[in-house]
């Protein structure tokens, strides 16, 4: 779950009920296997003393910067958010090494000739 990740950082106040997403995925961080697949990845805490919503603020080894709200997402749905993306990172470097364009663009052409194949089934 670290290896694309730089800098990880989780803020929660740890007596408010909305906290459990933030602490369980924090956990999840500071587990042995997640410090393996990258030991460089800087994971802080920040406990929080007010009202404020508990966030994990994420930051990709390209750069790119994520917040994400632990309120209203489960830890399992953040780690998978940050699956997805560290993947598309992944598809585009792999794209861009071959010396291909990134995004692809999908002609309308293909597109429409794909949605009759799948009607004709």
């Amino acid at each position: 779950m670290l290896k694309h990740l730089a800098k990880v950082r989780v803020e929660f106040n740890a007596f408010d009920a909305r906290a459990g997403s933030a602490a369980e995925f924090l956990a999840q961080c500071k587990s042995r296997k997640a410090r393996m697949s990258n030991p460089d990845c800087d994971v802080t805490v920040k406990r929080r003393t007010d009202n404020s919503v508990p966030r994990v603020l994420v930051t990709y080894n390209n750069g790119k910067e994520e917040v994400l709200d632990a309120s209203v997402l489960p830890a399992q749905q953040i780690r998978k958010q940050i699956l997805k993306n560290a993947e598309m990172m992944e598809t585009e470097q792999l794209f861009r090494q071959a010396g291909l364009e990134w995004p692809v663009i999908i002609p309308d052409e293909e597109i429409k000739l794909s949605e009759q194949q799948k009607k004709e089934k």
